[in-house]
């Protein structure tokens, strides 16, 4: 974690808080600026012929959105739907925009976490930085009759139907201050307008709901074979995180009784071999699955990744069944 993290989730507001205070100020009307512009159709915003359903959240860093959106996309297959996923592509270097992404596409080109969406979600994915461009793609080539956007709660050009926050549930908002003060996309207020709040792990607030991420098991990335997720347990092995809350996934492995050697990379980092160089000690080296799908082409036996799956507790899933009745059939919402 950065020296700038550290002071965003400090239990006391440091003085480079107080320092970047006035900055924080700017950012925040900025960001009001931005979406009035839209709320009074000053900015131009697209209405899509399906409802949208954006994931998203209001820190940086990671949360849990990846593992909700693959839920959400088999949930809505079990109800009758048939979904669509449409994302940015962060990190990706397609020479042109929108791309379908499939299972076997190259994450440099498109995004980790796209890939790793089309290996799970079981439908389609199109990514770009112009969503409202890779979701109408998408509904020209695809029967798609709901969409899902990946992170997309700040993207305001795409009109949306129903809107999930997803928060960490042990870090929380940090000390609540907009960036760079704080970890804030937006004022927390914010989240007082979403649909739904998600909370992943610790403990939720009135009106939010729970997220659990189940371990499932440890896949070895050169031919994957599985072992049950706690058979690290008294064993040291090298830990690889780059995603954006790196700690969070170390504690995971320790919860599972390993002794971790933590190796700690930027949110999307672009691996290449010589970044695993240290593993030549013979221990095992345990990743997460978005950073596994950049390194399976030059992975060991040693390499291995954690998969997880996300559990939402079951009132989430009524509630937000019923409020997709409402959008497509018009009916009110229980």
């Amino acid at each position: 974690m950065s020296w700038l993290e550290r002071s965003w989730y400090a239990p006391h507001r440091s003085p480079l808080t107080l320092l970047l205070l006035p900055l924080a100020g700017v950012y925040c009307l900025l960001s009001l600026v931005r979406r009035l512009t839209y709320r009074c159709r000053l900015a131009r915003t697209h209405r899509l012929s399906v409802p949208v359903i954006v994931v998203g959240n209001i820190t940086v860093g990671g949360t849990g959105k990846t593992p909700l959106v693959i839920w959400l996309a088999r949930y809505l297959r079990e109800l009758g739907y048939h979904p669509g996923i449409v994302s940015r592509g962060y990190g990706g270097r397609s020479p042109s925009w929108p791309v379908a992404v499939d299972a076997d596409s190259d994450p440099a080109m498109v995004g980790d976490e796209p890939v790793l969406l089309a290996r799970h979600s079981e439908c389609p994915v199109c990514v770009g930085p112009d969503r409202v461009r890779a979701a109408r793609q998408l509904l020209r080539e695809q029967p798609c009759d709901v969409l899902l956007s990946d992170d997309g709660l700040q993207h305001l050009r795409m009109e949306r139907d129903i809107e999930i926050a997803v928060v960490d549930g042990e870090r929380r908002l940090g000390n609540g201050l907009c960036l760079p003060a704080g970890p804030l996309r937006e004022p927390a207020r914010r989240l007082r307008r979403v649909d739904l709040v998600v909370v992943n792990g610790g403990r939720p607030e009135p009106g939010e709901f729970v997220m659990t991420l189940r371990d499932q098991a440890l896949v070895r990335l050169s031919d994957g074979s599985t072992r049950p997720a706690d058979s690290v347990r008294g064993e040291t092995v090298h830990a690889v995180a780059g995603i954006g809350s790196p700690q969070r996934f170390f504690s995971q492995l320790e919860r599972l009784g390993a002794h971790v050697i933590r190796h700690a990379f930027p949110d999307h980092h672009p691996f290449v071999a010589t970044d695993l160089d240290f593993a030549s000690d013979g221990r095992s080296l345990i990743m997460t699955e978005k950073d596994a799908v950049k390194c399976r082409s030059f992975a060991d036996e040693r390499c291995w990744y954690l998969a997880v799956a996300a559990e939402p507790e079951m009132a989430f899933a009524a509630r937000l069944q019923a409020l997709l009745r409402e959008k497509t059939s018009g009916s009110k919402a229980a």
